[in-house]
């Protein structure tokens, strides 16, 4: 049985994984100034969180169209796929899961869509779970045990250096929000089954790194482990070589350093690190 992944751009996963599991990934929208821009396309990240502070309006987000997961599946059927998992971001989150829901119900029973209640990594990998799993071969029961093993196995967290970006969205009381600008407080949070949590906050920036440190450290043995920030990448590489003078032998070999998508990137802002970790 020829298994199809689909996901969204959300994900986070590098190119090279993509390409390399065959992986069909549908680009969320960032709207600038008016301008919609596809998720990935003319504007990189490192130039959209550097003037992320100061547009003139604050960017926006919105999901692909019915359409564009709709040719994403009828092009792997054609291709030969038998049957098509297409794992999504928490819906809470965003409109994407439900979108693709929509374009699935005019495959009937092909197309099984999966709310992975997470973004980043936490989604990308349970999406690579499902690839690694479905080029085995193993049959559609098994490929779901993988993608929710995964997802009961990880962790999601990030120390933001703001909290003003959580305030419009509606993730954070407004009262709460503004104390913690005036204090410059950075918010410690979790993402768990689509829900944003408050682990606390610290004054700063040093702080939160060793919160980060610290919680990856008290995890123990992990199977996956990415290094996620927005534009703090000398950041990210601190943490990444503390980790491997410390605790090498309990993180993976291979561990990713993502620069998380604009389409996240608006709603958590610069400056912020974390990671996904999946514990063995």
């Amino acid at each position: 049985m020829k298994i199809g992944i689909v996901t969204d751009s959300t994900c986070d996963l590098p190119n090279n994984i993509v390409n390399q599991l065959g992986i069909k990934v549908v680009p969320a929208v960032l709207v600038l100034d008016g301008k919609a821009y596809v998720d990935g396309n003319g504007i990189t990240r490192k130039e959209f969180y550097t003037r992320l502070p100061h547009f003139k309006s604050l960017p926006t987000t919105s999901a692909p169209s019915i359409g564009e997961f709709s040719e994403r599946y009828e092009k792997l059927i054609k291709a030969g796929c038998d049957h098509i998992i297409s794992i999504h971001a928490a819906h809470q989150l965003t409109n994407i899961f439900n979108t693709s829901r929509l374009a699935a119900k005019d495959f009937g029973d092909r197309i099984k869509v999966i709310d992975s209640g997470s973004l980043s990594l936490g989604l990308g990998f349970q999406v690579l779970a499902a690839a690694e799993a479905a080029l085995e071969d193993v049959g559609l029961d098994a490929i779901y045990n993988a993608i929710k093993s995964t997802r009961a196995r990880q962790k999601v967290i990030a120390a933001l250096d703001t909290m003003k970006y959580l305030k419009r969205i509606g993730r954070v009381h407004g009262t709460k929000a503004t104390l913690a600008g005036i204090l410059s407080l950075k918010p410690i949070v979790a993402l768990k089954d689509g829900e944003i949590l408050s682990l606390g906050t610290v004054r700063t920036t040093q702080q939160a790194g060793a919160r980060i440190y610290k919680t990856l450290q008290e995890l123990g043995p992990l199977e996956r482990l990415a290094i996620l920030h927005s534009n703090a990448e000398t950041r990210a590489l601190q943490l990444l070589d503390e980790l491997m003078n410390t605790i090498r032998q309990s993180i993976p070999r291979k561990i990713l350093m993502v620069n998380v998508t604009t389409v996240i990137g608006t709603h958590v802002g610069p400056n912020g690190l974390g990671f996904a970790a999946v514990i063995h």
